[in-house]
């Protein structure tokens, strides 16, 4: 217990936003501001290609997915963090991105983001076969209780 009180501590001295397991990372309904469809638009020097297009989907809930795109599809999904004022996308292999609007813009894994009405059509196609709830609920196992097993009724001994 004391070695995580002091890993939180250097977390919040040093501004880091490190996690180490997806499952125990408490998931942030996200504000107004950020929630919605976020695309890049023009060369970004984060992406392979300047024909490459990155996306950033925040549910209100706080679920997000990372889709990136050029001669293929990389989804992560995720989910919404925030640590003092600050919020940060966590992906699935454990990627942290801060999140953080400037003006209409949403700066975001080193590049530049602008809110659009939908998805592209490759990433709300990956959306249609992975909704958001269900990946997210899809890392956990489900355990299901089995049935008590029936008892054989136990033979009385008889003594003579």
């Amino acid at each position: 217990m004391k070695k995580i009180a002091f890993a939180s501590l250097m977390l919040v001295l040093t501004g880091c936003a490190q996690v180490e397991n997806y499952d125990e990372v408490v998931k942030t309904p996200a504000p107004a501001e950020l929630a919605g469809y976020w695309q890049s638009t023009g060369p970004q020097s984060k992406l392979v290609s300047p024909e490459a297009i990155a996306s950033l989907i925040v549910t209100p809930q706080g679920d997000t997915l990372d889709c990136r795109q050029w001669q293929r599809v990389i989804a992560l999904p995720g989910k919404l963090m925030k640590r003092s004022d600050d919020y940060y996308n966590v992906t699935h292999k454990l990627e942290v991105y801060g999140l953080e609007r400037d003006g209409a813009a949403l700066e975001y894994a080193g590049m530049t983001l602008h809110r659009v009405d939908k998805p592209t059509a490759e990433c709300a196609d990956y959306l249609a076969k992975n909704p958001l709830a269900v990946s997210n609920a899809a890392t956990k196992p489900i355990v299901k209780k089995a049935a008590p097993a029936k008892s054989k009724p136990k033979k009385e001994k008889r003594i003579i």
